[in-house]
């Protein structure tokens, strides 16, 4: 099996802020290119564009594609449960919105220390034994966005887990907070094979400062940004699969191109990486992956990601009133409340992968633009 999954979390949208506005034209050519070069494995959950994702599989595989050319991987969101019948609730839910009778993959999703008494108290890992038994799910597994104590620890009490879903990058493989190359040797220790997301941590290493795309193409001309970071990610042994949130054929197309023609990195490549490693932590505050698993809980409808990728732009840049303009347009027009308007419940931070200090950082972007 090719080691590049579409990830369906980030979909190509006629209207940037409806997430049913998906974009059939492009996601069809996007998944007939990405088939038709002998790529199969999707990944998709119950709240990726508020639903609208596990429809857009169906709609794009299911109605195109015979069962058995596709592969599919899903997730329970245990940080939405409150009970235990919203599981089975939720599962045939997204049996339906798939148009599958099973699923090849299945996670719980984002199993953290946050979400402890949640999955704890509703025996999720009991229901998704379960599921295996039933024949519905093929290999159960856990995504995970902890740290290597609490993964170990979930890994030692759950023998049955066959397979972990970890955040690893290039910019997070020694980052403090994610802590991406520990979790990564506790699944290794653990004999588990490891599904990679956010691979370029949510665009933020494909757009990365110019001193580090000149460090790239002074090496090697022929080398892209993305190629940088997706071979580092295959070069990693254990790997099963590395999801990339594909939005364009020509993202597509050079993510087909970079693992077919995959080479893998060498120590003088590890070595300038960890030289770019530097300078982008030096240029970004708010390390944001544009997830979208705050807005889904935000009472106030505050497009938190949009406003801290603006923000984070505005301090790379460091341009005085340079997207100003952005920002005023996007609070005026859009849909969404504007920063100011948070009410610090918190909500957002229970389930940012990120464990980003969420109301103080919308301080900031308050603080930046309206003065």
């Amino acid at each position: 099996m090719k080691k590049l999954g579409f990830g369906l979390m980030r979909l190509p949208l006629i209207n940037d802020n409806d997430p049913s506005s998906i974009d059939f034209d492009k996601v069809f050519e996007m998944v007939d290119i990405f088939m038709k070069n002998g790529f199969n494995y999707f990944d998709t959950a119950h709240t990726y564009l508020k639903g609208n994702s596990e429809k857009a599989f169906r709609k794009a595989l299911v109605d195109r594609y015979p069962r058995d050319s596709y592969i599919i991987a899903d997730k329970l969101p245990i940080f939405n449960l409150t009970n235990s019948s919203q599981m089975q609730d939720i599962f045939d839910e997204q049996l339906e919105r798939c148009g599958v009778d099973y699923f090849d993959y299945y996670m719980l999703h984002n199993v953290s220390t946050n979400h402890m008494k949640k999955f704890t108290d509703i025996d999720s890992f009991g229901f998704v034994r379960k599921k295996k038994r039933e024949g519905k799910v093929k290999h159960i597994g856990i995504s995970c966005h902890d740290s290597p104590e609490f993964l170990d620890r979930i890994l030692n009490e759950h023998p049955e887990i066959e397979f972990v879903q970890l955040q690893i990058n290039y910019l997070d493989w020694t980052d403090n907070n994610i802590r991406a190359r520990d979790c990564y040797e506790v699944a290794c220790k653990h004999d588990l094979p490891v599904i990679i997301m956010e691979p370029l941590k949510g665009g933020t290493l494909v757009d990365v400062p110019s001193t580090v795309k000149d460090m790239f193409n002074n090496y090697d001309e022929h080398d892209s940004v993305v190629s940088w970071a997706i071979r580092f990610n295959l070069s990693l042994d254990n790997v099963f699969m590395m999801l990339s949130g594909m939005k364009s054929v020509e993202d597509i197309n050079e993510n087909i191109s970079i693992v077919d023609n995959f080479k893998p990195i060498d120590e003088v490549e590890k070595s300038i990486l960890n030289k770019a490693v530097d300078i982008i932590n030096d240029t970004i505050e708010i390390k944001c992956t544009s997830c979208n698993y705050c807005i889904d809980v935000c009472p106030q409808n505050i497009n938190i990601p949009k406003y801290f990728d603006l923000y984070n732009k505005q301090k790379l840049l460091n341009h005085e009133n340079s997207y100003s303009m952005y920002y005023n347009n996007y609070v005026s027009y859009s849909n969404h409340a504007s920063p100011d308007k948070c009410i610090k419940c918190k909500q957002c931070m229970e389930v940012c992968p990120q464990n980003i200090n969420i109301p103080n950082n919308l301080e900031k972007v308050v603080k930046t633009f309206d003065n």
